[in-house]
């Protein structure tokens, strides 16, 4: 959860703090408490659009009934662009933008700006290794704004708060926020950098603001806003969070024309909303209540919601609406989780865990006491990760309408553990995991309604490690279990020939095991040796009685 700590005479100019308002606000999900002068407000993960002051306020208003349904935000074209060039490091490509005008600041504004950038960096953005945010005073850009990637030691200016101009590369280890998140680009082979027109850096994202161009103050009007990082629906997303905040400040949002790499012309904030279809039956079905389609009329708006004949038209700004279970969780919410009633299903089973969650839960205890560590990794994974694992397009299984560059099946569990160690790169080592986790596939013989066939397999990866150190940990698994297993020469992609080979059960190809090539690590952004093995669990299953 992410703390917000707001000034209790600024919330009470939007809405008076009550014992009975206290409760209303927390039945939301939204706990609440007031200490003195402060409001403390505690924000679940999925609701970034609620770190801010004017967020939290257009939702708690909702919900009590003030301003019911999806608020309209209006928007004008301030005829500028933002150019995102093709030098930028292939880890940090994207960018959009806006400009808001006629701001009012004074230090609570600035504060609120600032905690809202804050926080939307270390949640949505997962401390800035998806995003950064920029906030700039208008009146000191010149436009168009280029988004470009430059060489650490060509990059030359004055940082915010520092006293004096230095390179990039002195900037990730000589400034206190440089040296926070080097980490996330010390590797990349150039830094991205905003520059304006008259060749002026406004900043070095995802690390820190010019000291020049990239500093509000009481006296700023009209301001620039800026999101780049990995997601560009993401960043779309985050724009549209940060302009409705300050339009709710009194600022008027402008829109930039934003130019991306491959060409694609954006006027960004667009609020267009998404729209999805939801079922009645599959609302009262999972909530075991009896609601009407009247009801829903009521209780969707009183989550911001628009809704007609079955359609439910989402906040711009919500992150977290991917599905029309999200929307249900909503209207439980709005119902009044109080006013479910809890009822014993009536159906007589005497509950067993099956054969195989005992065999997997075996195997976790038995690698669990070799002092590897379980993950638990996503399904889906991204085209370009696919792409470095040797998947062809042809056996891709891509979901339909993803919201996220996570749109494909995973064939295996490999590419999970090299993500894994990669964005593990710089910690601790050594770096033990296993995974029990399903695979999918094309079911070309057409067993399955979906054409998607499913299979368990066992992952166990070490690093630094070589063949040896990963066969002793198969070999004593096996031996803890009880099979027998034969280890036979077969090369495999994306590890070193030689040692590497198949593992036979029952005169089947059971699984791989091996070291990866140095191509695989420079691909994965890897700085230690790793050693795995990949296993078919099916065949497990049917060993052990």
């Amino acid at each position: 959860m992410a703390n917000l700590i707001i000034d209790k005479k600024e919330f009470e100019n939007y809405i008076k703090l009550s014992s009975e308002m206290i409760e209303k606000i927390t039945m939301m999900g939204i706990p609440i408490e007031v200490s003195g002068n402060d409001v403390n407000i505690e924000v679940l993960p999925n609701r970034p659009d609620l770190l801010s002051l004017q967020g939290l306020v257009r939702a708690i208003k909702a919900f009590i009934g003030k301003e019911q349904g999806l608020k309209k935000y209006k928007t004008k074209s301030s005829g500028y662009k933002l150019i995102v060039e093709k030098s930028l490091p292939r880890e940090w490509p994207y960018a959009a933008a806006c400009i808001i005008k006629n701001l009012k600041f004074d230090d609570a504004k600035i504060k609120e700006a600032i905690q809202i950038q804050e926080k939307l960096g270390i949640t949505l953005m997962r401390r800035r290794k998806k995003g950064g945010i920029g906030i700039y005073p208008l009146e000191r850009i010149s436009f168009p704004v280029t988004f470009r990637g430059e060489s650490p030691d060509k990059i030359k200016f004055q940082p915010l708060e520092y006293p004096e101009a230095i390179t990039g590369r002195q900037i990730l280890s000589k400034h206190p926020t440089g040296r926070e998140y080097a980490n996330i680009c010390k590797d990349w082979s150039s830094l991205p950098i905003f520059v304006d027109s008259k060749g002026k850096i406004m900043s070095m994202p995802p690390i820190i603001n010019s000291n020049d161009l990239g500093k509000i103050d009481e006296t700023t009007k009209n301001i620039f806003i800026e999101a780049t990082g990995t997601d560009y629906n993401l960043l779309k997303k985050t724009i549209n969070i940060l302009s409705t905040a300050f339009a709710e400040m009194g600022g008027e949002i402008y829109t930039i024309e934003c130019i991306q790499q491959d060409k694609r012309k954006e006027s960004i904030p667009s609020f267009e909303s998404e729209k999805i279809k939801i079922n009645l039956e599959n609302v009262n079905n999972i909530l075991g209540i009896n609601l009407q389609e009247k009801d829903l009329e009521k209780l969707l708006p009183r989550m911001g919601y628009d809704y007609k004949k079955n359609m439910v038209e989402i906040p711009p700004w919500r992150t977290d609406v991917l599905h029309e279970v999200d929307i249900i969780e909503d209207i439980a919410i709005a119902y009044g989780y109080d006013k479910l009633e809890p009822i014993i299903p009536s159906i007589s089973t005497i509950g067993q865990e099956g054969k195989e969650s005992k065999i997997e839960r075996k195997v976790s205890e038995i690698l669990t006491g070799l002092g590897l560590i379980e993950i638990s990794s996503f399904h889906l994974i991204k085209e370009e990760e696919a792409k470095k694992g040797n998947i062809k397009e042809a056996e891709f299984i891509e979901v339909e309408n993803s919201k996220t560059d996570f749109k494909i099946l995973r064939p295996n569990l490999l590419i999970s553990a090299y993500r894994v160690f990669g964005e593990n790169k710089d910690n601790e080592y050594p770096q033990k995991i296993f995974e029990i986790g399903t695979v999918f596939r094309k079911d070309i013989d057409g067993k399955s309604e979906t054409g998607i066939g499913e299979s368990k397999r066992l992952l166990i990866s070490i690093s630094p490690s070589n063949f040896t150190e990963i066969k002793q940990t198969l070999d004593y698994l096996m031996r803890m279990l009880k099979i027998k297993y034969e280890l036979k020469e077969e090369d495999c992609f994306g590890l070193i020939p030689g040692r590497t080979g198949k593992i036979v059960i029952n005169g089947k190809k059971a699984g791989i095991m091996g070291e990866s090539n140095i191509e695989s690590l420079r691909e994965w952004n890897i700085k230690m040796p790793v050693s795995l093995v990949e296993i078919d669990l099916e065949e497990i299953y049917k060993l052990i009685q």
